[in-house]
């Protein structure tokens, strides 16, 4: 897979790229980066990328001109731009499911934005908006590096185990089941039975409802989703009178 990266601080992406999982991708040459600094592409004299919205109102925009021509200049030099994604309050909320469709994808260029906004004819050029949460960061370098971080963990060969990610939270719809390592008595506490009984049916059994009943918990919103086996219902039902 093809990144690229336009930002006012690319410097800022050098410890994600070199360390763990993504770290291990560039160097399998699985991942390919590349960063940009948009303000290389301003045309004003004193460099500035940013301006005041027409209409008033507070804060600068970021112009349309420099990311303009700092994204021709990259599909230039890679050949293509693939999907771009713009970083932005108002894209689509950024969620295990997305990661899986980018995780699909040759190319992903990602614009980080600064300041108050943009201008809006920078969107012309946008494929996805994407938002990682209902919040307000300083710009938009840290929630690339969040998509980027769940999106290149699902390509083939980045994790050590390539069962990990399909039983990751999410990814099965439902939140993990809890998990143990040695030794099976810590402290008084201790790993339940069935784990340790080598009958793996039990076991994954055992791990589905309690993924179940950790979703039911804490992510009820996720089961409203789910077309729920007659099983799964029946586990519902106990844990309803468990509450009761």
């Amino acid at each position: 897979m093809k990144i690229d990266i336009l930002s006012l601080f690319p410097e800022m992406f050098g410890g994600i790229l070199s360390s763990s999982i993504i770290g291990k991708a560039v160097e399998k040459n699985i991942l390919d980066v590349s960063l940009t600094n948009f303000r290389d592409f301003t045309t004003d004299r004193q460099n500035h990328v940013d301006d005041y919205p027409y209409g008033g109102g507070a804060g600068m925009l970021l112009q349309a001109q420099p990311i303009y021509d700092a994204l021709a200049d990259v599909n230039e030099k890679r050949g293509s731009l693939g999907r771009v994604i713009l970083l932005d309050p108002a894209g689509r909320k950024f969620d295990q499911k997305a990661a899986e469709e980018l995780a699909k994808e040759p190319q992903l260029t990602f614009i980080c934005g600064h300041y108050e906004g943009y201008d809006e004819r920078i969107k012309r050029l946008v494929t996805d908006e994407f938002s990682i949460g209902d919040f307000v960061l300083t710009g938009g370098e840290l929630g690339a590096m969040v998509m980027i971080d769940a999106t290149v963990r699902l390509l083939p060969e980045v994790l050590g185990n390539s069962a990990s990610a399909p039983d990751d939270s999410f990814s099965s719809g439902l939140l993990e089941y809890p998990q143990y390592t040695r030794p099976a008595d810590f402290r008084g506490l201790k790993v339940p039975d069935v784990l340790l009984s080598g009958n793996h049916q039990k076991i994954a059994e055992w791990r589905q409802k309690e993924a179940l009943y950790k979703t039911y918990q804490r992510r009820p919103d996720l089961l409203e989703e789910r077309q729920l086996s007659e099983k799964e219902k029946h586990w519902i039902s106990l844990f309803k009178q468990k509450r009761s």
